[in-house]
């Protein structure tokens, strides 16, 4: 397996550069496309309906003001893409609809790239998390400080649809890592399932990983961070939001828990 598309929605605004470096990185290791959309403020969604296209003095100030706010928005983005210097980037700034648009980008992309706070929802590109995450339903990683790749990855499971999901799509991933470890929580979980099966399903592919049984229950969030710190691992996979929305936006939930870490690097798929 591999990955031929990479794609980072940029603000342009100051995170865009850490955006740009982890769509690059991850790009590489595959000779992959690092796709970086500018993502604007879309006009069609903050300008109110006046009725029979009529704009007065003030919203039509506001208009100009937010064309020119997303003139400099797409140029400062376009800095950040070209300092890259990686010879497969593709620049691509989106127009109203944007929503739309960046929905039709992420459908043919392998991987969307975010930094942290969109993921704690944070900044222009918060929204943008979400509709990649839960409506778009596209594997996402976080690149926290310090992503470097080859190294270690941790992968959480409980058997579950959404872990089985994150463990498949992540498997390029895992081809280019020196150490796959499994973090199985049973005692955390109210699922039954066996870690082996998913050891074999990579091991057929050619991934060798090894397994940690975590003994402790509670909250499987805390347990999953402290194991794949202790197993030193540079990323960690997982399934996300296993609950409904509503429930996981009360209750917290581990994907919130997960999303409010400062470490590892995630690679969450709904």
């Amino acid at each position: 397996m591999s990955w031929a598309r990479i794609m980072a929605p940029l603000s342009g605004g100051q995170g865009d550069p850490a955006s740009v470096a982890a769509a690059v990185m991850l790009a590489q290791p595959f000779g992959a496309e690092a796709a970086l959309v500018y993502t604007p403020a879309d006009v069609a969604d903050v300008m109110p309906w006046m009725g029979e296209g009529f704009l007065g003095g003030v919203q039509a100030t506001a208009l100009e003001s937010l064309k020119e706010a997303a003139q400099v928005g797409e140029a400062n983005a376009r800095r950040a893409a070209e300092a890259a210097r990686y010879e497969k980037i593709q620049f691509i700034a989106l127009q109203t609809p944007v929503w739309a648009g960046l929905s039709a980008e992420s459908r043919l992309c392998d991987v969307v790239v975010f930094t942290s706070d969109p993921a704690r929802g944070r900044g222009p590109l918060a929204e943008a998390f979400q509709q990649m995450m839960a409506d778009e339903q596209r594997p996402v990683l976080i690149a926290r400080e310090g992503l470097k790749l080859g190294g270690c990855v941790a992968v959480a499971w409980d058997g579950g649809k959404e872990a089985s999901r994150a463990a498949r799509l992540a498997l390029p991933l895992l081809e280019k890592s020196a150490r796959v470890v499994i973090l199985a929580a049973p005692k955390a979980s109210s699922k039954g399932f066996d870690p082996t099966r998913l050891q074999a399903y990579y091991a057929a592919r050619g991934v060798a990983a090894e397994i940690d049984v975590l003994a402790d229950s509670g909250d499987a969030a805390p347990l999953l961070l402290h194991a794949a710190r202790r197993a030193e691992a540079d990323i960690l996979v997982a399934g996300a939001f296993g609950h409904p929305r509503l429930q996981e936006f009360i209750f917290g939930g581990t994907t919130r828990s997960l999303l409010n870490s400062d470490q590892p690097s995630l690679f969450l798929s709904h």
